[in-house]
């Protein structure tokens, strides 16, 4: 009789293992999907902004057609991705076609001097640290997330509940242009 009771009090700590194992991975799962959420806000904001950036840019520039275009063509690439995986490529190409665009108002100097650019370089700057700054949140959650499937006692119900590693929000093959540094010339 009490190797029975021993028995049933064993299955009801592990049926409450893995309830709390559970409900700490969806904890967990929910504040990487509203990490990324905050950066898809964020990207929103960036890619309504880059119209405007664009149009000012080509009232001044308008024979730096292929400037032009490349942002125009990233930021539909952009706005058309879907993932964490996606969003990070697409983000990184037009991150490239706007350091571009904005390196044109030093050949520029009416441009540059223009009260429209300066306000939406200095929005779009203001932009770029809210994603760093949401993008270093969502990788954290990644981080704990990642962390937390492959802690015991949750490694043992993680892959029975559908809990699968997420990969972070990376800068990708772009990571060695970021790392180097400008050259400025005068």
């Amino acid at each position: 009789m009490s190797t029975g009771w021993i028995v049933l009090g064993v299955i009801v700590v592990l049926v409450l293992f893995a309830f709390a194992a559970y409900n700490r991975l969806v904890t967990l799962g929910q504040r990487v999907n509203q990490a990324f959420a905050d950066i898809d806000v964020q990207l929103k904001q960036r890619h309504d902004l880059i119209p405007n950036l664009v149009e000012t840019v080509k009232g001044y520039a308008a024979h730096e057609r292929g400037t032009l275009d490349d942002v125009v063509k990233a930021r539909s690439a952009a706005v058309s991705a879907q993932g964490p995986g996606q969003v990070a490529a697409a983000e990184s190409q037009l991150t490239g076609a706007l350091g571009r665009l904005i390196a044109l108002s030093e050949a520029y100097p009416d441009l540059k001097a223009n009260a429209n650019f300066q306000q939406l370089s200095s929005e779009l700057s203001d932009i770029e640290n809210k994603i760093a700054a949401s993008r270093r949140f969502f990788n954290n959650a990644v981080q704990e997330y990642n962390t937390g499937i492959q802690q015991m006692p949750a490694a043992l119900f993680a892959g029975m509940f559908g809990f699968t590693r997420k990969d972070f929000f990376d800068l990708g093959t772009s990571r060695a242009e970021v790392e180097q540094a400008p050259a400025v010339k005068f």
